[in-house]
């Protein structure tokens, strides 16, 4: 919408003959931006300490490569608790 709205290019936001194309492109800016969504300070704070957390070895890692490849074997044998 905000590249409507600066390139000129809103005369399909009006739906009504005496909508104004420039006006609902305009509102309809404004009205997205209070859609998106916004993360709460505490989660961002608690992803902060988890990150420290991680970066002190509080929290116990693992590499991507191992956690997929025992995911691999999991699903090749279900029936198999050892792996």
């Amino acid at each position: 919408m905000w590249r409507d709205l600066i390139s000129g290019n809103y005369e399909n936001y009006a739906l009504l003959p005496e909508d104004d194309p420039y006006q609902e492109c305009y509102n309809w800016f404004w009205t997205s931006i209070n859609l998106d969504e916004c993360y709460s300070k505490e989660f961002l704070e608690y992803l902060q300490q988890l990150m420290r957390d991680i970066d002190s070895g509080k929290e116990k890692v693992y590499p991507m490569g191992d956690v997929m490849e025992e995911l691999k074997q999991w699903m090749e044998n279900p029936d198999d608790e050892d792996t």
